[in-house]
């Protein structure tokens, strides 16, 4: 067997467990082994119960008195178990799992673990697991990896498989860094490495292994992208931009005064344009920092001298907001430019429309999402090209464009707070721009860490904010030491809150695994005010400007990284109203209390990224990662810019040692799978 081969082939996979997987993108034994964990489960000492974990995940071990109870219901079947713990009883229930009942043994020992709830004036646990002291000893002396599932899987079928698939490739040799990164780092081998991160005796494997696949992914990005670079630079610049007169009146007509970083920032676009070479150029700018205005007005320049400017979304709901804004800032400012739309979700016709359009008049803006660089889509003369860092829109788009003939301006716009030698190194021959500046009217969102006692005040206030008119979101993320699927955790959710809140309050679950209508409609009712309260994952991260949304409450708070909490804080504070982001802190832990300290006491994203990297610790390779910056699987470019920098240096080395790559077949070959699906570690 090797990376190609179908799951199929390992002993005890049939085509219904196969299509499970593919659900979830699995299709070989390839594909599953960089299906990695998405946390760590690290069983805790048991303990009694306590006052202090209501709520928190703990192990209790006591002994039943009574045999458990099994009642079938109309609706529902259900084992109840009392637990006794010293002089503390806990009341277990199991729903449809009948064969609870007769596992248990009176007088036993045992240890439940699952969530603490209380209940009355005693202890509750729902769905807690099993364990004999025995076998939760051998638990406690290892990591059990976490993963993403889908309806139908556990967490027993994707660990059974992944460790088969380690067993069937365990011969596979095939090294793919260069020799002398191999020597210099002592690296375990890439099958040894892909094991300690699935399946990690202790820490350390964990951190070793995942060390090597982290500078393996760097190693081909940046590879990848120097060698596209190599080709793309240096291309005379076709387009000639000297109508600039109708933007500085729109700049003066605006409701606000731009700040000195925008001014800047166009400027150093002008002078791009302007350029003897077709330029590619970054512009980093914090959550609200106003640089959609800055593209819209690049793009005006564009368009008044004659030529087309596109600017594409990451969503298809941002995609027809931005087209809502342009339409309304042309028709203010007496702009007498057409507004474009393409979007994958339009109906044939409307994308035969927009097709026309595109393909036979000049001085247009074009809107969309990742539609705007499809085969059908013919430009007359795209000149500039705006998009959003999630799509790595710069070589590889271009390369895309340039095959059709077009070699336009680039910008690439970054929320992300990325220093800027790590930027310079991410984003290859890319000029950056900054800003800093926050614009005036803006008013700070007033942000609170607050622990368990007191979520009734949270939901007090998010109350509070609803009847002034305004709306709310409350991010959830995933359920710890669950079999619970991401969209199971957030209906459950929104179930739990709706009696709180009342039925005349309108609340609306969002997540991943919904298909990309159904999500598009959800978000599209929140940002027109249809729906008050947004339950979500962090799919709203990269949302819809929403400026009636005032309040954000971010579930266990500490499970994500700063840079990913105040890009979620971001999603409010857009209008007028002030606007509060609340924290919920679960942790015992005070490091992880001083992490959400930073949040209470900064809103600005470079400075909180700082002191993200100030404030990790070893434990901290996942739960909080950052948001996938550029799609990487394990990597996070703040917290292995170590890693990140090792890698940009070999690659410089290695590509003026063999340039062709003639003496690294397996490279070569890696590199070529890279550059058709974009797997980050080969």
């Amino acid at each position: 067997m090797d990376l190609h081969s179908s799951l199929r082939e390992i002993k005890g996979v049939g085509e219904k467990t196969e299509q499970l997987f593919q659900k979830i993108g699995v299709y070989t034994l390839g594909d599953i082994l960089l299906h990695f964990p998405r946390t760590y489960q690290e069983y805790p000492q048991p303990e009694d119960p306590d006052e202090e974990n209501i709520g928190q995940i703990v192990a209790v071990c006591g002994s039943l008195r009574t045999p458990a109870i099994f009642r079938r219901g109309k609706r529902m079947d259900i084992t109840l178990a009392s637990l006794f713990c010293k002089n503390q009883v806990v009341e277990c229930v199991w729903f449809h799992m009948p064969y609870i009942a007769k596992q248990l043994q009176v007088g036993q020992p045992y240890i439940f673990y699952g969530r603490l709830l209380k209940e009355k004036q005693g202890y509750k646990m729902e769905q807690p697991a099993i364990f004999t002291p025995e076998k939760y000893l051998t638990l406690r002396d290892s990591l059990q990896p976490i993963y993403s599932l889908t309806k139908g899987m556990t967490q027993q079928m994707v660990r059974k498989l992944t460790l088969a698939a380690c067993d069937s490739l365990a011969d596979y040799s095939e090294e793919n860094l260069p020799d002398f990164v191999e020597q210099r780092e002592g690296f375990p081998s890439y099958m040894q490495a892909i094991r300690q991160v699935h399946f990690p005796m202790h820490f350390e494997a964990l951190a070793e292994g995942r060390r090597r696949l982290v500078y393996q992914e760097f190693f081909y990005f940046i590879l990848h992208s120097r060698i596209l670079e190599a080709g793309t630079t240096g291309i005379e610049n076709p387009w000639h931009f000297t109508e600039t007169a109708l933007t500085d009146e729109t700049i003066q007509k605006l409701p606000y005064t731009l700040t000195k970083g925008q001014m800047d920032t166009l400027s150093q676009i002008r002078s791009d344009l302007q350029g003897p070479y077709v330029s590619q150029r970054l512009i980093q700018g914090d959550v609200g920092s106003g640089k959609t205005i800055v593209a819209f007005l690049a793009m005006l320049d564009v368009v008044a001298s004659g030529y087309q400017a596109a600017i594409m979304a990451p969503t298809e709901v941002l995609a027809m907001q931005h087209a809502a804004g342009f339409r309304e800032m042309c028709a203010d400012y007496g702009l007498p430019y057409q507004v474009v739309c393409l979007t994958g979700s339009m109906t044939a016709s409307q994308k035969k429309k927009a097709y026309e359009i595109i393909a036979t008049r000049p001085q247009i803006f074009v809107v969309g999402t990742h539609a705007l660089i499809q085969e059908k889509v013919d430009y007359l003369n795209l000149a500039l090209v705006v998009t959003d860092e999630q799509h790595r829109f710069g070589v590889k788009q271009r390369e895309s464009l340039s095959k059709k003939g077009m070699t336009p301006h680039m910008l690439v716009m970054s929320a992300t707070p990325i220093p800027r030698t790590l930027a310079m190194i991410l984003y290859g021959n890319m000029q950056i721009s900054a800003i800093h500046e926050l614009p005036a009217d803006r008013i700070p969102i007033k942000t609170c860490v607050i622990k368990e006692d007191l979520r009734q005040k949270a939901y007090e206030m998010i109350g509070r904010e609803l009847a002034g008119g305004h709306q709310a979101y409350i991010i959830c993320p995933l359920v710890e030491a669950s079999e619970q699927t991401e969209a199971e955790n957030v209906t459950d959710y929104v179930e739990r809150i709706r009696p709180i809140f009342g039925a005349q309050v309108s609340i609306a679950a969002l997540h991943g695994k919904m298909p990309p209508k159904e999500k598009n409609a959800i978000m599209q009712a929140f940002a027109e005010g249809k729906t008050q309260i947004l339950v979500s994952t962090t799919v709203v991260e990269v949302g819809v400007n929403v400026p009636n949304a005032t309040l954000i409450m971010i579930e266990d708070a500490n499970r994500f990284g700063l840079a990913q909490l105040h890009q979620l804080r971001g999603r409010v504070g857009r209008g007028k109203w002030q606007s509060y982001c609340i924290l919920m802190d679960k942790s015992k832990e005070k490091k992880k209390t001083d992490r959400l300290e930073v949040m209470h006491k900064s809103n600005d994203g470079f400075f909180i990224a700082q002191e993200d990297l100030r404030l990790r610790g070893p434990g901290d390779f996942f739960g909080i990662r950052q948001s996938g910056e550029l799609g990487f699987r394990l990597a996070d470019i703040i917290g292995d810019a170590d890693l990140l920098q090792k890698a940009s240096q070999d690659v410089a080395d290695f590509l003026k040692e063999d340039e062709s790559l003639e003496n690294y077949p397996a490279i070569r070959k890696n590199l070529s799978s890279f550059a058709s699906d974009n797997n980050m570690i080969l």
